[in-house]
């Protein structure tokens, strides 16, 4: 049984019986096709009877020869594995080389952290002051900035904060994280005196305003995601030339400093509201970096 022969009616029971787009039904084809022309190149077959997990590892090795990207190539595996169990269930072949082919893990990428001083700078009171902003927005902006890098809370945290979970009697803020899963977070004095600073200017701008929301936009309507990117990026333009610029390079950059300056783990891990410790071990990598380059500088015998 020629593969070709079936790409064609598997990418028909993709659009019409699992509803796929024909985006991502046309992937599929050009991965299959991709496959099939490496078994008749390197193997001279095309016949699904023939194919091995020996054949299926060598294009894998074949592409990451070519540098191609390891979330492309592992997009073209699950391809071809899903390819595999449909021929299986329709009787087009009697076994799966599939069950023995592991795909190749990514890389993990370090978080992206804005540096000490920096962060500094972005706190200054007069750091990106606008005569052209109104009272409310500058000082909204400059406290999304604070809360954000203070707490380390996601910008879909920050969005749904409303003013009643600020808690002054406890020094705490409340947060509702993803899966509706509430934490605390205590609020430093610089903190507290931040959030009392913009509560006052956020009243007086919207004196007869009813909305429960924390941060509002100019007509008094609940702040919005993209909202939120854009003071940060536009913010964080202003002190670094990283590439990225978004809400959870603050969040990456809390975790960093809270863990260089000796925080534990578990308690990181509670505050960023992460299910499990291993989502939180990313920023030892950071960390251990650090200590790698005071290291290299200081030791004597580093030559």
């Amino acid at each position: 049984m020629n593969l070709n022969e079936r790409i064609s009616e598997f990418t028909a029971y993709l659009t019409v019986e699992k509803k796929y787009s024909s985006h991502s039904t046309a992937a599929y084809a050009t991965d299959l096709e991709q496959f099939t022309d490496f078994c008749f190149r390197t193997f001279e077959t095309q016949s699904a009877t023939d194919v091995t997990h020996l054949m299926i590892r060598s294009w894998i090795v074949s592409m990451m020869t070519e540098k191609i990207n390891t979330s492309t190539v592992n997009r073209k595996i699950s391809a071809l594995r899903t390819f595999f169990k449909w021929l299986i269930r329709k009787k087009y072949a009697t076994k799966n080389p599939m069950q023995k082919v592991l795909a190749p893990k990514k890389a993990k990428r370090l978080p992206v952290v804005v540096n000490d001083a920096n962060i500094e700078r972005l706190l200054e009171d007069n750091l990106t002051s606008d005569s052209e902003q109104d009272v409310y927005s500058e000082a909204r902006n400059k406290f999304i900035v604070e809360l954000l890098y203070s707490t380390g809370i996601r910008r879909a945290e920050l969005v749904g904060m409303n003013v009643n979970d600020i808690n002054f009697a406890r020094g705490e803020i409340r947060v509702t994280g993803k899966g509706n899963k509430v934490r605390s977070i205590p609020m430093t004095n610089d903190l507290t005196d931040s959030v009392r600073h913009y509560l006052t200017v956020r009243n007086h701008s919207f004196a007869e305003n009813h909305e429960d929301a924390l941060f509002l936009t100019q007509k008094g309507k609940r702040i919005y995601p993209r909202m939120v990117h854009t003071i940060v990026h536009m913010k964080l333009s202003g002190v670094t030339t990283l590439e990225k610029k978004s809400p959870h390079v603050l969040r990456h950059s809390f975790a960093t400093h809270m863990l260089d300056r000796g925080a534990e783990l578990n308690a990181i891990k509670e505050l960023l509201g992460h299910a499990n410790l291993a989502a939180t071990q990313v920023y030892t990598h950071n960390s251990i970096s650090k200590l790698k380059e005071a290291y290299g500088k200081a030791h004597p015998r580093k030559n």
